[in-house]
């Protein structure tokens, strides 16, 4: 599992660079997600664009990492996939994120304020 962050602004944006979050890597983001998040600032956006397969293991580490950010910081997630963004509506988790269309228009505004 890779996971890539850069810090715009007051955004950390956490890129997965592997086409599937699975039971196979679900530990693996978990952990790495902790530390980002640990020693991020208060907003995170989970860029999931490269991403093609979720899991139910997946999705629970997701849900995991947005739990680890504890108040004021969130989780959002940018750039979910066809198939990703299916997972995220039949589970309703799509009403419990902030899900952005890119990290593009998020680095912008994050640059301009």
């Amino acid at each position: 599992m890779e996971l890539m962050s850069r810090d715009v602004g007051d955004l950390r944006v956490v890129t997965v660079a592997d086409a599937r979050i699975d039971a196979a890597v679900a530990i693996q983001f978990k952990d790495q997600m902790r530390a980002l998040i640990d020693t991020g600032p208060d907003r995170v956006v989970l860029d999931l664009s490269s991403v093609a397969f979720v899991d139910s293991s997946g999705l629970g580490a997701i849900v995991a990492a947005m739990k680890q950010a504890g108040e004021p910081q969130r989780l959002e997630l940018a750039g979910l996939t066809r198939n990703v963004a299916k997972v995220f509506a039949l589970t309703r988790m799509d009403r419990v994120f902030t899900i952005h269309a890119d990290v593009a228009t998020l680095e912008g505004l994050a640059d301009a304020g």
